[in-house]
Parts: C-alpha cells; structure tokens; sequence
C-alpha cells in the first residue's frame, strides 16, 4: 500500500501553540482547497486524511506513469542541456528500470521545485504555502527488514551499494560509500599504532609522519573516489541542475553576498571567545585550583568543570547554531547545496573547539608549563595577600580582626614552596580515551538506544494521559447526565410546552476509515513515521569528521586511539543504518556528486594535523640516541620545565626579594622564548613539508585513479555516442546513413516507472533487447496497461474520499 503514495505533504490548519480563531480555519480551508486543486489539475492525485490532532492533515500524493514519464523526459532534457551524464541508449532499446528513490525526487522536485522552474512551488517556507509543515515519504518495510538482517547475519555491504541508493537516493548513499571506505583505511593506522603501544613510545617521529602520510592520502583518495562515485551514479555536476530554494530572494549580487559572509564573522568571533573562555576557565579549576584550594568544600571543586561545561556550553552552542541559521538565511543563497556548505563551516568551527580545545590546552599548556605556572599562582597569591595585611595592619583600630580575616583567607589556600605538585603524564591519554572510546559509547546510545526510551516514556506518558481524560470525561458525562434527567423530569411535570431538549454529540470523526482494517492500519503507520524527527546527514558527517581530527591530530598520545575509532565505525555502519530505518523519516532522495564542504574541512585537519604532530613530538619526546628508543635524555618541555622550576623555587624561598614574580620570568625569559620559537619553526616547516607531500601525494593519486579508469572511459564513450546522434541529426533526415540512419533516430529510451523489487526472471527479462520497433510499441503499450492497473493498490474509495474539509470544519465548530 505505500508503494502508491510517492510523498505526503504535512498540513497543519494552525500553529501548535496558537490559539485557532474562525479567521484562522477559513485561512486554512481556502489554502487546503487551493492545495488539493492544485495538485489534481497538474495531473497528479491527491487526497487528505486526518493526522494526530485537531487540524492536522496528511494530503497523500500519488503521480501516475503518464505524468512520471514527462518528468523524466523533462530531466534527461535539463541534463542533456548542463551537461551532466544522461542515462545511455540502446540501439536495441531496453527498458530502464526506474528506482523508487528517483521515482520519489522526481515527484518531490516537481512538487515543491518553483514555477519558473516548471514545478508547482508547494514547499515548507514559501510564503504562499505557510500552512505545509513538512514534505516526506515512507519507508520501505521489506527493503529495511532485509537490510536489518544482513547486519545480523553477515555485513551492512552484502545489501549492494546501488540498491541502498536506489532506496535513499545519491546523498545518502554517499555517505554510506564514505563511511565504508573510511573504516577501511582506518586499519592501516590502526595497525600501526597498535604495533607502536606494544613496541614503541608515545611521541614517536616515525608513527607521527606515517599518521600524518595516512591522512594526506585518505583524503586525496576520496578526492578522487567521490568523482569516481558520481560518474558511475550519473550526477556529475548535479549541481547545475539545482532546484533553487523557495526562500531566496532574487536581486542579491554574489559581492552583496560575500560581504554578508564576511559580516558573519565579527557576530561570531564572540561566541567563539565566550567559548574558549569558559574552556579556559574550567581548565584552570581543573589542572591549578583543585591542587591550591583548600578550604570548605574542597572535596568538590573537581566537580565544578564538569558542572560548569554542561550548565553553559550546550545553552551557548544552541544560542551560536541559532544565530549563525539566522546569518546563514540573510546570506540569501539560491540553492540548498551553497546554503548548507555556509551553514556546516560555520557550525564546525564550534564543533572543533569544543572536541580539541581541551586536548590543546592540555598538551600546550599544562603538560608543558603546568609546575611552573602552580608556583607562579602560589607567589602571586602569597603577594596578594600579603598586601591585603599590611594595608590593614595601618588603617588603625580595626585592623586586627581584617588581619585575622585575611589571614584566614589566606589558610584556605596551600602557598607552601614546598608543595608536592606532580604532572600528571598520563593525563593527555586518559583525555583521548575518554574522547576516542566513551563518548562514542554514548553518542552511540544517544543515536540508538534513547529514542526507544523517550518513545517508550511518551506511549506510557500519553496513556496515561488519555486514561485520567477518559475517566474525568466519563464523570462530567455522568454528572450532565443526572442534571438534565432531573430537568425532564421537571418539564415534563409542568408541561410539554417547557421541554428544553438535551444537546446531542456531534460526532466528526469516523474511528473506522472507508478503506476498512487496511487503511486503518496504513493511516496508523503513517502517523507513526510522521512523529519521527527527520534524518540529518549533516550530525553523521560532523561526527566522523570529528573522529578524522582525533585520529590525525592526537593519536601520536595513544597510539591505540585509531584501533578504537575502527571498532567504533564498525558499530557506526550498523547503528547509522539502523538509525536512517527505524528512529527518524525516510530521507527524501537528493542529487548530489560530492561530500560538500566536509571534505575541505579533512583536508584543513590533515595540515593542522601536521603542524601539531611536529609540535608535539619536538616538546615531549625525549631527547637521546634516538627519540623512539628513548635515550633517557630530557624531552624539550622537560629541559626549560626544570630551569622554571629552578627559577620559581629560588625566588619563593628568597624572603629578600622584592618582586619574586618579576625574578622568575627574568631569569627564565631565554628559555622559554627558545622553546616557543623553536616550536612555531617547526610548526612551519610541517606545514610547508605538508603542502609538499600533499601536491606528490594528490598527482600520484589523480594518475592512479581517475586516468583511464572504467569510469571516465564509459563518460568519454556516452557523451561520443551523444555527439555522433547529434551530428546524424544535422541535416534533417538522418546525415548519410541511409535506412540505418532513420532506425537509429527512432530509438528512444524506454522507462520501466514500475517501482518496488524485481525477480531474477523480471532482471533477465528487462536485460533482453527487443528485436524488432513493432515489439518494443507493443510491450509498451502493455506495460502501460499494467501501470495503470498497479496504480490502484489502495483502492478508489481512498483517492475519492477526503477528509480535509470535514477536519477544519470542526476547527471553525470548536472555535
């Protein structure tokens, strides 16, 4: 049955939290009639059914071969126009199979796609259409169920790459095919690092420059793969073709627009402040104040970061991704493609500091300098409240309780030069394991096992609910019920000319649909799926890609960290899948030949991955005979640590210095800008052995994968074949080929609109070529006789009656 509905357009009389007004349901009855006309008088069949609340419809949107088959037409022609690869003729003439995802693109697009791009222009946002909430399709059940279990008995892949398109469409199968060939090449850094746990150090130069080889290669190989994928799916340069967004305005010039993305820049530079302080802030409790503190409530403070990050930085990413939507639409994109890409960097670069900053902070601050800054706290504590004493011990009669106050203030704090403060190695591991491996464990429950909670919690939630309305409803009933006998009773004795008769119930809404058990079954389905949040491939691209960076930037810490992201991106292809099926509506099918802006985005954390490999390996890998076999030397960090140490203690301990804070950065002022310098050298000199290794890199790979591959060998063979039927074209009759000529101009490709699982048999058969022009009109004409007889599965009855009108009516009754 829902094999005949291609999508459902969501209207919603009034907004949830309004209250509904007659003004309002007339409002609504004017555009749901509009709505339905316009659907019908373009040729496709349309009818509303009630949804889940009063006002809520779903108009359930059928397109029939006839109309399906100018739709396709009209796409091979825009295609053939911009360029990109149309689907290849045969001289032979078979049928092409038309997948269920493209067969849904095509309706949706022409639905929802503008008038002046031949489309209808019924699309959530438009202001003509306020009332459509959303535009979705439904789920293939047998298609999810045999793909739920391959998982359990073999793999995600044995369900073929191509059919998962054919079911979701381009965009979501791209992401499988990156997702799959990311897991892949994750064993080879895997391998590695599990090697450099047992026989090797962390820090080490060799795992490091392999790390970073690995990253530049995966990300040139995807370079070239995703055009590879494009070509073999036929959307190379889809975005030619791009429908334009119903929310753009026309008349904004492309420097108006970069002048606006650049404008977006100062409005988030202070979230991106504000964020980094409170990183900042919590890292301070974390490494200096716990270690210091020591008065009351002492025991807690190392709770304070963990409780300080979760009261403000999901409340100011929701804030910063609210603003930056509100930038991204004043930017005024024309198509969806440009909008998302402004969307996704902006959103990254939150993302980013929120997964790395405390690994940084960590690795370039407290590790390095973590002893010496303690003890700088120490000394200007110590000064502060020194000060604070001697102020108070002049200001006359008072001063000694301020004394005694000051000094009990400053007994909640250890600022004893010989305070045991040890650095905690160890820590920048126990940080990237809790990355790596926790908080993918709960990101996984968070994508798999919370929506059975919370919908487990709404089912008993609206039970419950339903039980105390059903119960109060029957009391008020039974209340009503005694008052208006006793007033018939008293009527009655006074006379027939009093009767004041009962109101009757007016009962609107059918519990049993027209269409019987089954439609019953199929309405209660729909508004199943309806209730699920739509799926976003934006959260599953951020994801891995934050996993890219862990892997690329960090794992020369914990070598073990690409072993962990494997093991997880084997569970991520199930629960990915699992999540797409069962937790959120069927993705409506796109166009697209590219990961868009993420793969910009892995090759900025290839280089930053690079310069920070560089950077970490020069501050903490000892110095010896060689640095992966650890000589026993002093790594750089630990030689200008101990001549801070040194400085530090010497100027606490000296009573008769002055400003001991000044003598400490005096005297290690040399060491330190050493350090740093001979860091951002190194740091550059990575970068530009980067962009070196990545220009060698991405010709080997161009040469490798895309020069004469079987890819760009079938587009170079299409597009000949498309130029000779051109050039017999010339001329009018058919360019000197005689009666050949004249049979070749005749072929047409013929689309098979049937949709839904096919046979091996029906395979073999659509294989086979026609021998003669007389068959192929005669198969096509019956195969057009059986469209027209499969596209009444659901029964007349349910395309003849609709209840839309009948549903706001009671909205204007209610009101």
């Amino acid at each position: 049955m829902t094999k005949d509905v291609d999508i459902i357009i969501e209207f919603r009389a009034a907004p949830r939290s309004k209250r509904q007004t007659r003004e309002d349901a007339r409002k609504a009855q004017l555009q749901y009639s509009r709505l339905l006309e316009t659907l019908n008088s373009k040729g496709l069949k349309a009818v509303g059914r009630r949804g889940e609340a009063l006002g809520h419809l779903f108009v359930f949107v059928h397109c029939p071969p006839k109309l399906l088959n100018k739709l396709v037409k009209r796409e091979r022609e825009s295609d053939f126009l911009h360029g990109l690869p149309t689907t290849p003729y045969n001289k032979d003439g078979p049928v092409v199979p038309l997948s269920p995802a493209t067969r849904i693109r095509l309706v949706n697009r022409y639905v929802t796609s503008l008038p002046s791009e031949g489309g209808l222009g019924i699309s959530p946002g438009s202001p003509d259409w306020d009332l459509v909430e959303s535009v979705f399709c439904l789920h293939d059940r047998e298609f999810n169920q045999e793909w739920i279990h391959a998982w359990t008995t073999s793999k995600v892949t044995s369900v073929e790459e191509e059919r998962v398109r054919a079911q979701f469409g381009d965009s979501v199968a791209l992401y499988f095919s990156f997702l799959f060939g990311y897991t892949r090449a994750l064993f080879i850094p895997a391998t590695i690092g599990t090697l450099f746990y047992f026989f090797g150090k962390p820090y080490s130069p060799l795992y490091s420059i392999l790390t970073v080889l690995w990253s530049i290669t995966f990300v040139e190989w995807w370079r070239v793969n995703e055009r590879l994928l494009a070509l073999r799916y036929g959307v190379r340069g889809s975005f030619r073709v791009e429908k334009r967004r119903a929310e753009h305005k026309p008349g904004t010039s492309w420097w108006q627009r970069e002048l606006r993305i650049l404008a977006s820049v100062p409005v988030m530079l202070p979230f991106v402040l504000t964020l980094f302080g409170v990183l900042t802030f919590n890292f301070i409790i974390e490494s200096f104040v716990a270690e210091l503190y020591k008065g009351p409530g002492h025991k807690y403070i190392a709770f304070a970061p963990t409780i300080l990050f979760a009261a403000f930085v999901p409340r100011l990413q929701s804030i910063f991704q609210f603003c930056a939507t509100k930038l991204t639409f004043w930017e005024n994109h024309a198509h969806h493609s440009t909008h998302t890409a402004s969307l996704t960097l902006k959103s990254f670069v939150f993302t980013a500091l929120v997964a790395y900053a405390g690994l940084a902070l960590t690795a370039f601050v407290y590790v390095p300098f973590g002893e010496p800054v303690l003890r700088l706290l120490q000394v200007g504590l110590l000064r502060r409240f020194a000060d604070v004493a001697d102020s108070d011990a002049s200001a006359g009669a008072d001063a000694g309780s301020d004394v005694v106050k000051s000094t009990s203030s400053s007994s909640f704090w250890n600022l004893s030069a010989n305070m045991k403060f040890e650095i905690n190695q160890g820590k920048l591991q126990k940080q990237l394991f809790a990355y790596t491996v926790t908080n993918q464990i709960v990101n996984t429950f968070m994508e798999v096992g919370l929506p059975f909670v919370m919908r487990r919690a709404k089912t008993m939630f609206a039970k419950k609910s339903s039980s105390s309305a059903t119960s109060s409803s029957s009391s008020s009933s039974s209340a009503v019920s005694g008052s208006n006998t006793s007033n018939n009773n008293n009527n009655n004795g006074g006379g027939s000319s009093g009767n004041t008769p009962a109101k009757k119930k007016v009962v609107f809404f059918d519990e049993q649909p027209i269409g019987g058990a089954a439609e019953t079954a199929f309405l209660d389905l729909v508004r199943s799926e309806a209730s699920l949040p739509p799926y976003d491939v934006f959260l599953d691209y951020s994801e891995m890609v934050v996993q890219f960076g862990y892997v690329s930037l960090w794992s020369t810490i914990w070598p073990l960290a690409p072993l962990m992201a494997l093991l997880n991106n084997v569970l991520e292809l199930r629960s990915d899948a699992f999540k797409m099926t069962v937790h959120a509506r069927r993705p409506v099918p796109e166009r697209t030949d590219t990961v868009g802006p993420w793969l910009e985005v892995l090759g900025w954390l290839g280089w930053m991955g690079a310069v920070t490999n560089a950077a970490l390996v020069y501050l903490f890998c000892e110095r010896g005979t060689r640095c992966d076999a650890g000589g026993g030397g002093l790594s750089a960090y630990e030689a200008v640590h101990r001549s801070l140490l040194n400085a530090t203690v010497t100027a606490t301990s000296n009573g008769g210095v002055e400003n001991p804070a000044e003598v400490v950065w005096g005297e290690t002022e040399e060491a330190m800008g050493r350090l740093l310098v001979m860091a951002l050298l190194i740091g550059l000199a990575a970068s530009h052995g980067y962009i070196l290794v990545k220009a060698v890199i991405s010709h080997v790979v161009e040469r490798v994968m895309w020069k004469g591959s079987k890819e760009v060998r079938g587009l170079e063979e299409r597009e000949r074949e498309v130029k000779e039927v051109f050039l017999r074209s010339l001329g009018g009759g058919g360019g000197g080929d005689g009666a050949e000529g004249e049979e070749q101009q005749k072929t047409e490709v013929k689309v098979d609109v049937r949709t839904g699982p096919r046979s091996p048999k029906d395979k073999e058969v659509l294989g086979k070529s026609k021998s003669t022009g007389e068959e192929e009109e005669g198969e096509g004409e019956k195969g057009e006789k059986e469209e027209e007889g499969e596209e009444q599965g659901l029964g007349e009855s349910f395309w003849e009656h609709d209840e839309g009108i009948d549903e706001i009516g009671r909205i204007s009754k209610e009101a």
